[in-house]
């Protein structure tokens, strides 16, 4: 009799089944997890997914190629696209990248590099950056560390590039339902109505009675550490403290509105009330259907719904976590997996250009205020401060505290940077951001 097969069984459901996954097993790395590491500023990050790339000419790095104004932001000189007049008048709060240069010329491979530093291989996969820092840091509070909200309804292929690849499926993430939707709820952390609290006590203590012979024959460090990890398994679905991370209707309904009440707006304030609740690392991707692709009607998109999204949700958020005291310890990242093309193409769009593009972050003490690198005349192409995949994830992993420099080992002997930068180098934390 296998007792602890029988056990992850009985507690798997939902959408952790829908990537592999039990509870036990999102807690098999948290006995060794403390709240700030030690020398770490932040202990959490969220990553606001702008799935498709947006435009940093009409955005982050206006140009005279933009048929959008560029306006005056709250710092001295510096410039916004006159679609985000909430960040140009907060701009204080961010730092900008302009000088990203990444690969991949097409969503699914620059999508990969960009969650995973690394380009495509055929003979390996690669773990993501939110499953490597699952892993390094474990979990808090026996919240899920590593969540992506909402899960993919269509193209599925992107999932994989999120996941854990060798390290195992108990650093994959935790994908959820579209949290703006009528009825949404995470099945995996309420009981079935058919199951009450009395029975799954019972069902605890008979698991018990039975194991207690096996136990006593077979008392090994391993059996112990299962028995911990279910025992967190269980309290994790009957305690209302985890459950209540979930529960949106805790939150007041001007302040859904205040992040908007779609699944942009809403996924974003999950990501605030998980990494408040223990979260390591939540992708907040509303954006889901490569929504910032605009390979049409650039400027209209821009204008009518990415844009004004994109500066409503992002505002809302940072100033939520920074009244609540979590940007402190919160790194906030809002990218895509790449920028658009200089020029417009025949149906008024830009298509993709991972040669030159904006992100922008803050929070985790890292230091805000001012722009980091520049583009030519028309934003083709970086002319001060290349920054890579590597750079951005070494400052990441050195705000957490962990070690930045680190190779973990393939099962197919091969060394893998975990900040791995072009030519397979290791990046570097970028010094101005660096609090």
């Amino acid at each position: 009799m296998n007792h602890p097969r029988t056990r992850r069984d009985f507690i798997s459901a939902g959408s952790l089944g829908f990537m592999g996954l039990n509870l036990s097993g999102y807690l098999r790395a948290a006995s060794k997890a403390p709240d700030l590491r030690p020398g770490a500023k932040a202990n959490s990050v969220i990553l606001f997914w702008l799935e498709g790339g947006p435009s940093h000419i009409d955005t982050w790095d206006p140009k005279s190629n933009s048929n959008f104004k560029p306006i005056s932001t709250s710092l001295p000189g510096v410039q916004f696209s006159e679609l985000l007049p909430k960040m140009a008048k907060d701009a204080h709060k961010y730092s900008i990248i302009r000088s990203m240069h990444t690969r991949g010329n097409d969503h699914p491979q620059a999508t990969h590099y960009v969650i995973t530093g690394h380009e495509v291989n055929p003979a390996m996969q690669f773990p993501s950056v939110g499953s490597i820092i699952t892993k390094e840091m474990g979990s808090r509070n026996a919240v899920p560390p590593h969540i992506l909200v909402p899960k993919w309804d269509r193209g599925r292929q992107y999932e994989d590039y999120f996941r854990a690849a060798f390290l195992g499926g108990d650093y994959d993430p935790m994908c959820i339902p579209d949290p703006a939707k009528p009825g949404f709820q995470v099945t995996d952390l309420s009981l079935p109505k058919s199951v009450s609290q009395a029975s799954v006590d019972s069902r605890s203590a008979f698991l018990q009675a039975v194991d207690r012979r096996y136990r006593a024959l077979n008392q090994t460090a391993e059996h112990a550490d299962m028995d911990a990890f279910t025992a967190q398994a269980m309290k994790m679905i009957t305690t209302p403290a985890v459950r209540d991370a979930f529960d949106m209707s805790k939150e007041p309904e001007k302040l859904k509105e205040r992040y908007g009440k779609d699944s942009i707006g809403q996924s974003c304030l999950l990501a605030r009330r998980l990494v408040e609740a223990g979260a390591r690392f939540v992708t907040a991707a509303g954006y889901h259907g490569t929504s910032w692709d605009t390979h049409s009607d650039n400027d209209k998109s821009h204008k009518d719904r990415l844009c004004p999204t994109l500066d409503r949700t992002l505002t809302a958020l940072v100033d939520d976590l920074a009244e609540r005291g979590l940007l402190e310890t919160t790194i906030v990242i809002a990218m895509g997996e790449f920028g658009r093309t200089p020029n417009i193409n025949p149906n008024l769009g830009r298509d993709h250009w991972p040669n030159a593009w904006s992100l922008a972050v803050t929070g985790g003490g890292m230091k805000v205020g001012q722009v980091i690198g520049s583009t030519d005349e028309r934003g083709a192409n970086v002319t001060n401060r290349v920054i890579t995949m590597g750079d951005l994830y070494a400052t990441v992993f050195k705000q957490l505290g962990v070690d930045w420099t680190k190779e973990i080992m393939s099962p197919i002997g091969r060394p893998v940077k975990i900040a791995n930068s072009l030519e397979d180098t290791t990046g570097q934390p970028v010094a101005e951001l660096i609090g």
